[in-house]
């Protein structure tokens, strides 16, 4: 039996399967699309992703791909303000093209040993108290211990298991397609700028090889978003916003998208459960959904694997749960509160000009920001010190980084003690024990999951033996005899 069939091969099923891999979980991901997509909706990482993909290891081979911006303003609603220094050793977004993200991720999944299978779509999913069988249009059928849908906002897996997506229909639907021009850069460029005054979601930007990535408001909503537009639609809507359609030809490729926001009434049913777009949709302002998906992913890795190795606490599981899905709803209100200070009505305009002066405050800028950016988390532990629930920054070592002693996917105790005052026995097989010290952390110690959100702070074995079997279980029998 396999033990998690994954559905959806995206990032954030790739990332998924990289995770459990880490843990020795066997993993099947099922793709119904027999090639990988050429159409570029996210753009790039943004600040906690990119601390994900320094965890892991996978960082370096995202530089190389990836172009790196420093965190500057407009990335809430398109408002200018300076940034203010973030709590992070990433203070940068970096521009990658979706297709590249997806390669990569599955190029890692692949080499951590799981198996990627394209064109089998999943059109069946049934489960008793030892497994899920699945059925795949082709007639197979295969059987798991778990699974995860990662398919995607029209996913069949939510579906098939009967989870409600409440929320809001599209009202609005943005054309978007990379393509050719005829236009001159410069009066390209001059047409963008005094049109994006009023107008948001309008954009010609060069994207290399004579290509432009073209952005425009579509003239209504499709009954089928999942139908591409055409070239002549493009133009027309172009030229409604413009006066020109700047000579656009050759199109690479050319798809649509609508502002709908809906999240899943559970993530979870029984053996099943859900990650990514299958579990939350909203407007992409602020370029949030492809790092929703991943930071989905880097949560429920570690904790799924914990609960087939038999490892896992009780309640561990459900945890995910509860602690993703109000992140998502978190993100579904800023995309709200973002589509209506993009838009042209004069009252929503006039909304806009006062949060722009609000945003002359750094404590507001940082607070927005760091939404966006998902630095602002803090997963709910009870009270405690002000690091508890939080991801904690990487920070150097005396041996080297924080982060690079967390690719291997345990947990971790960095003691800054001494040694000798505190341990990890009878944990030691699911979490490093790092005797280090490091100026730019000023606190005794602290027990770091494997996503590497703060478990606990402080110096006391007792406290330290309390928490441990929260998140890692019990005790191994050795330590207990």
């Amino acid at each position: 039996m396999i033990d998690v069939i994954i559905a959806g091969g995206g990032p954030t099923g790739s990332m998924l399967a990289g995770e459990l891999r880490l843990h020795g979980v066997r993993v099947l991901v099922l793709e119904k699309d027999a090639e990988p997509a050429a159409y570029v909706r996210s753009l790039g990482l943004h600040v906690r992703s990119i601390e994900v993909m320094d965890q892991r290891g996978l960082l370096e081979r995202f530089l190389a791909h990836g172009r790196q911006f420093p965190v500057g303003g407009g990335y809430f609603a398109a408002i200018e303000k300076p940034v203010p220094e973030l709590d992070t050793a990433h203070g940068y977004i970096l521009a990658i093209p979706q297709p590249v993200t997806d390669r990569l991720l599955a190029e890692h999944a692949v080499e951590s040993g799981a198996e990627i299978r394209r064109g089998c779509e999943v059109v069946g999913v049934s489960q008793d108290e030892d497994g899920v069988d699945v059925e795949l249009a082709d007639g197979t059928r295969l059987r798991s211990r778990y699974v995860v849908g990662c398919d995607g906002g029209r996913s069949t897996v939510r579906k098939l298991i009967g989870v409600g997506f409440p929320g809001e229909p599209a009202q609005a639907e943005t054309l978007l397609g990379e393509m050719e021009v005829t236009e001159a850069p410069e009066t390209i460029a001059a047409v963008v700028t005094r049109i994006r005054q009023t107008e948001k979601r309008f954009g010609l930007g060069p994207v290399g090889e004579g290509r432009y990535r073209v952005v425009v408001p579509a003239e209504g909503v499709a009954e089928d978003r999942s139908v591409p537009p055409t070239l002549e639609e493009f133009k027309r809507q172009l030229r409604a916003c413009s006066g020109t359609d700047f000579g656009v030809h050759s199109p690479r490729w050319l798809s649509r998208f609508g502002d709908a926001t809906r999240l899943a009434d559970s993530y979870r049913v029984g053996r099943v459960l859900l990650a990514g777009d299958a579990a939350h949709v909203h407007p992409p302002l602020g370029g949030q959904g492809l790092n929703l998906g991943i930071q989905d992913a880097f949560n429920l890795g570690w904790k799924l694997a914990a609960e087939i190795t038999g490892q896992a606490p009780e309640g561990l599981l459900d945890s995910y749960q509860g602690e993703r899905r109000p992140v998502a709803a978190a993100v579904l209100d800023n995309t709200r509160v973002q589509n209506l200070l993009i838009s042209t009505d004069p009252t929503a305009q006039a909304v806009r000009r006062l949060m722009a002066e609000l945003m002359d405050f750094e404590g507001v800028t940082r607070h927005l920001i760091e939404k966006v950016t998902a630095l602002d988390i803090r997963y709910d532990f009870g009270e405690g010190h002000e690091l508890l629930g939080r991801r904690l920054r990487d920070v150097k070592l005396t041996q080297g980084r924080l982060y690079e002693l967390t690719r291997s996917g345990r947990g971790l105790l960095l003691d800054r003690t001494g040694g000798g005052r505190l341990s990890v026995e009878g944990w030691a097989d699911r979490v490093d024990h790092v005797v280090d010290l490091s100026a730019e952390l000023d606190v005794p110690a602290v027990l770091l999951r494997p996503d590497g959100h703060v478990a606990w702070v402080g110096e006391d074995q007792e406290e330290l033996l309390d928490r441990l079997p929260r998140w890692f279980g019990a005790a191994t029998a050795t330590a207990t005899a």
